[in-house]
């Protein structure tokens, strides 16, 4: 028997989903640049999308656990 497709959950609430201080520490390790707060934001975008790129991948494999292959 076939399940039927779940719709796609409400956006949770924009925040920060990188932990800035180890983002900062490894930049500064790695360059001894700064960086600026604006990149917490923008990187913090880019991984939701690249979440939900893999979400998808997972459900179009009728699957409900996001793996390493789905990325």
């Amino acid at each position: 028997m076939a399940s039927a497709a779940r719709a796609p959950a409400p956006r949770p609430p924009r925040e920060v989903l990188v932990v800035v201080s180890k983002l900062k520490a490894y930049v500064r390790e790695r360059s001894g640049m700064s960086t600026s707060d604006a990149v917490i934001e923008l990187l913090s975008d880019k991984l939701r999308d690249l979440c939900d790129d893999a979400i998808q991948s997972a459900m179009r494999d009728g699957r409900r656990t996001v793996m390493e292959r789905d990325f």
